[in-house]
Parts: structure tokens; sequence; C-alpha cells
């Protein structure tokens, strides 16, 4: 299957779970049900499509996705160096 690029815009689900240390499983299920808010779910036959904007996810969570994804980023390099 092919993916289109992500908007700048947007999280993935991963993303938005990492961000609220939950699973990816959690962060679906809440969407479907319409739980978790910041984000938009459309099923698709039998799969479902998730569309999770920056802003909506900041708002809703009062959390800065920027922030924390420069966060994210820097320990990934410590780890990465830390493995080589």
């Amino acid at each position: 299957m092919k993916r289109r690029k992500k908007s700048e815009n947007r999280l993935s689900v991963a993303e938005a779970a990492r961000l609220l240390g939950a699973s990816q499983q959690y962060i679906r299920i809440g969407m479907q049900r319409k739980e978790l808010e910041f984000g938009s779910r459309v099923r698709m036959s039998s799969r479902w499509t998730y569309v999770i904007t920056k802003q909506k996810f900041e708002e809703v969570t009062g959390i800065k996705v920027t922030e924390l994804k420069e966060e994210m980023k820097d320990e990934e390099s410590e780890l990465r160096g830390a493995t080589e």
C-alpha cells in the first residue's frame, strides 16, 4: 500500500500515543468511541482512517507538540549514540 506524505500540521497515531504516554490502540479506540476529541476518524469499509492535527491535539491535551517532539528527537539521538 502506498502512503502519502504526511502534512506538517498532522500527527500520526503513533506520535500522539508517544506524546500521551499511551498505546496506539488506546488512541485508536478512544477516537473511535469519541472519547479522545483531538482529531477525526472515518470508517472506510472495514478500516478506520485517523486525522490528528497538531493544533487540536495541543488545544485538547495542553501538550505542546513542537517542544516535546524536539525533546524526543534529542533523546533518540542520545540513544543511537549510546548504541553505536
